[in-house]
């Protein structure tokens, strides 16, 4: 079964056949048309072949970039050309420099570096926040190494733009646009004598990634405008940067409809209850995707969630402050917490309370007791280990990424 066979049969049957079935990530080879092939990769390495070299879109990580660079000197023999970035992010453009290198190996010039003009910044604030960034993402994804390269020589782009770009390589035409979503820096490409859209991290098959707890802000609004306006193109292939590629216009355009649907609607009823007054917290236990969507197999919060897409709706269009009076400047984390424990009759009785809040089912309001009790007294006996049971246990009934790697760092003692 081909890439597009099995995309096809998920989507129209419904069939689940595995995260690995629909991530494939094997450094695997395919054509998936005229003289277009992807390298499956932890985030794709797309290429088109021009009568002048390749144009690849995106590098993935630097472990991932022999593997293609190997995949696409044995599929036509011609030099890498150009490199689209459809975003800065690091498992896009950090194996930039081993196609660098290579052609430098092979005494040719380098690649050019085509990317939307936010990218340069970004690459900034990557290298003021190395340590931060490394300390996340060790947190996110729960292995070093492997999102763990925050380094200062970024292969920066030699040709930027602003709004959209038309470029062209080797006779070939190829359209790139600004979109803003997971990323502010987020192009998007359109290969039109294919009706091919590449649209990097825009569609992972997954519940959109705009929300993510701990990285900047995301643009679930313009990230929904952005689909729309896919749709609007018509694509025959919808070759993304994560998960299988989509063939067919009205199997594409359904898919985006539910997954910009899923984010209006989001937007949509945070804002109508910031507007009546609400606070944060009531919005994030109320504001809801429907089931059906979110029942849809590219839409499972496997990675990231609608609460978390809540929270970033309401840092973009009402900032920090939650409403909550008490949380404007409030007393230290550990003061409350001895309190609370003071209040309870010491530490020792809320960590046993939050291990039966836990075996009950409110993980909620269980993690918070756990959390009180080891900031009031991490020194008696049984606190950590019992916060760390019910962190352990908040973790292994969550099903995004970002929850489970945020509570598997808590569950630790």
């Amino acid at each position: 079964m081909t890439l597009l066979e099995r995309s096809a049969r998920i989507i129209d049957e419904g069939v689940d056949e595995g995260q690995q079935a629909i991530h494939p990530m094997d450094g695997s080879f395919h054509e998936i048309a005229d003289d277009v092939s992807i390298v499956c990769a932890f985030s794709h390495v797309w290429s088109v072949a021009t009568e002048e070299g390749l144009v690849a879109i995106d590098t993935s990580l630097p472990a991932f970039a022999p593997i293609a660079l190997d995949h696409l000197r044995r599929w036509k023999g011609l030099p890498v050309h150009t490199i689209v970035y459809t975003h800065g992010h690091m498992d896009h453009v950090g194996g930039a420099s081993a196609f660098v290198e290579d052609a430098q190996q092979q005494g040719r010039a380098a690649p050019q570096v085509v990317a939307h003009e936010a990218v340069d910044r970004r690459f900034d604030r990557y290298t003021l926040t190395q340590d931060y960034n490394r300390l996340i993402n060790r947190r996110q994804f729960g292995r070093s190494g492997v999102m763990d390269m925050f380094a200062d020589d970024w292969v920066r782009p030699t040709t930027d733009y602003a709004a959209e770009l038309d470029l062209e390589v080797g006779g070939t035409s190829l359209g790139l646009f600004h979109a803003e979503g997971e990323t502010d820096d987020h192009t998007l490409v359109w290969l039109p004598h294919q009706r091919a859209l590449f649209a990097g991290d825009l569609f992972i098959w997954y519940f959109p990634n705009a929300g993510n707890p701990q990285k900047v802000q995301r643009y679930p609004a313009e990230w929904a405008a952005a689909l729309r306006r896919i749709i609007d193109l018509r694509p025959a292939l919808l070759l993304p940067a994560h998960g299988l590629p989509i063939e067919g216009e009205e199997r594409i355009a359904m898919v985006l409809d539910d997954v910009a649907t899923a984010l209006e609607g989001l937007v949509a009823d945070t804002l109508e209850m910031m507007n009546a007054g609400a606070r944060l917290d009531d919005i994030i236990h109320q504001v809801r995707v429907p089931d059906d969507l979110m029942a849809k197999p590219y839409l499972r919060a496997g990675y990231d969630e609608p609460e978390f897409v809540v929270r970033n709706i309401w840092r973009l269009y009402g900032g920090w402050y939650d409403g909550n009076p008490a949380r404007l400047k409030p007393a230290p984390d550990q003061a409350v917490a001895a309190e609370v424990a003071r209040l309870a009759g010491g530490a020792s009785e809320l960590a046993s309370r939050a291990i039966k809040l836990s075996e009950a089912g409110d993980l909620r309001l269980a993690c918070q007791l756990a959390e009180w009790a080891a900031q009031a007294a991490p020194d008696a006996p049984g606190v950590l280990e019992q916060r760390a049971a019910v962190y352990q246990k908040r973790r292994d009934q969550e099903q995004s990424l970002m929850s489970r790697g945020i509570y598997n760092d808590a569950s630790k003692p």
